[in-house]
């Protein structure tokens, strides 16, 4: 149905379906925390997700290479043609706080450009899914997935996403800078906000913040491509990935069309 990658990208849902079982398991009970070098949180979600995630693909694809956010990194990676992208839990203070909002996000790598990508949203019960060269997909559990595509509005009844636990002053000064371009500003978690766009039922995002990783958003870029809308940093240049340097350091713009990148 999908053509090439077809077969990555049924088990790369079928992963993300196995660690949903582990994340709403721990979501529904009383969890520690605890906090990263980084000074971000994680639970016994992230960790448990990411090594259910792992294990599975390992066994399905032993020659890939994996860029987690919860395993060490060895730059191994950095040689191989074709790498699992993931983070088992994004929105990890949305999970904690419980305002939803959190996802996994697996994304195939080759050769540096995202191939395939998985969104599974538990708490929607909701998997979206992407091929290079294969369209954006919805798929609700127990339902076939369903085509999506970007809005096409442009310049102006823009529907705006924000972070949830991550709005810095200046995000919030390009929103207010533009507000007659606006219908609504609406906080969203994480990876949903490519989800959104892309299935048209919002427009634009922007993060001027540099702590977002490849694993933020590598599985939404392709997403977002394939539905017809774009992803770049803030100088609108695409990313490469696997990189060594595994920050996004130069922000980045989710738009359903060009034209809206340029507010």
């Amino acid at each position: 149905m999908f053509g090439m990658w077809e077969k990555e990208i049924e088990e790369m849902k079928k992963a993300a379906l196995l660690a949903e079982k582990k994340i709403l398991e721990v979501y529904h009970s009383s969890f520690k925390v605890e906090t990263k070098s980084d000074d971000s949180p994680v639970t016994e979600a992230d960790k448990a997700a990411d090594k259910i995630i792992k294990d599975y693909l390992i066994e399905k694809f032993p020659d890939y290479a994996f860029l987690t956010e919860e395993s060490v990194d060895t730059k191994e990676r950095l040689k191989k043609d074709f790498v699992f992208i993931i983070d088992p839990v994004d929105g990890t203070v949305e999970f904690v706080n419980k305002t939803g909002g959190f996802s996994t996000n697996i994304a195939l790598c080759y050769k540096h450009e995202i191939v395939a990508g998985v969104i599974n949203i538990p708490l929607e019960k909701t998997t979206y899914f992407a091929i290079r060269g294969g369209g954006a997909w919805k798929e609700e559990r127990d339902k076939n997935p369903l085509r999506i595509h970007v809005s096409d509005r442009v310049g102006k009844n823009l529907r705006a996403l924000i972070s949830i636990s991550h709005l810095i002053d200046k995000e919030k000064e390009q929103i207010a800078r533009h507000k007659e371009c606006f219908e609504s500003v609406a906080p969203c978690g994480a990876a949903t906000k490519f989800c959104r766009i892309a299935e048209g039922t919002a427009d634009v995002a922007v993060r001027y913040s540099v702590g977002t990783k490849e694993w933020d958003t590598a599985a939404g870029e392709i997403l977002l491509e394939e539905a017809g809308g774009h992803f770049t940093n803030l100088h609108l240049e695409k990313y490469t990935h696997n990189r060594e340097d595994v920050y996004n350091r130069d922000g980045y713009v989710v738009v359903n069309d060009m034209r809206n990148a340029l507010l």
